[in-house]
């Protein structure tokens, strides 16, 4: 028996993984090719504008490269088994859409913060419903659900229209709802 014989042989390729690797190798060049467009002008601190694109352009070839590479020579060796439920849970789909298109549809209308709380509140409903937990229906956990989007609105609008003078959809002239 010779030595060639006696090594593991690794699993197929995986023509996804290969595909999600050349995907993000063409990302890279494209942003590289976009990069030459930008002046390299030195500005403050001796980094001219075109410093991120390149960088970031680096970064995704080499990590399409390698994502390839990995495919090419065995596929993902330490992947998880994949978590979840074997179909997707449409229910939880359509309340999460639903927030996020009524806060498009009603931002301008109702305010940031009630419309963000809205969209808090539908998407959050949709992951409590595809977990299956069983208070889902309760007065309480919609309480909950409310209270803690206008927690997380109220002060992201506030730092948003106060502190950084950029203007988002208010429900009222006073700039504080």
């Amino acid at each position: 028996m010779s030595n060639i014989d006696s090594l593991p042989h690794s699993p197929p390729a995986s023509w996804p993984q290969t595909l999600v690797g050349a995907g993000v190798l063409v990302t890279g060049l494209a942003l590289a090719f976009g990069a030459l467009s930008i002046s390299s002008e030195a500005g403050y601190g001796g980094v001219g504008p075109n410093f991120l694109p390149w960088l970031v352009s680096i970064a995704l070839t080499v990590c399409g490269a390698w994502i390839i590479w990995e495919a090419r020579t065995g596929g993902f060796r330490e992947m998880d088994e994949p978590s979840g439920a074997v179909q997707p849970y449409w229910a939880g789909f359509v309340w999460v859409s639903a927030g996020l298109l009524l806060n498009a549809a009603l931002i301008t209308s109702i305010g940031f913060i009630l419309s963000c709380t809205l969209c808090y509140l539908l998407a959050v409903q949709g992951l409590r419903r595809a977990n299956g937990q069983a208070a889902v229906n309760s007065p309480r956990t919609w309480f909950i659900d409310i209270l803690t989007g206008l927690l997380i609105s109220a002060p992201v609008f506030w730092m948003f229209t106060k502190f950084l003078a950029i203007n988002l959809p208010g429900l009222t002239s006073t700039g504080w709802i």
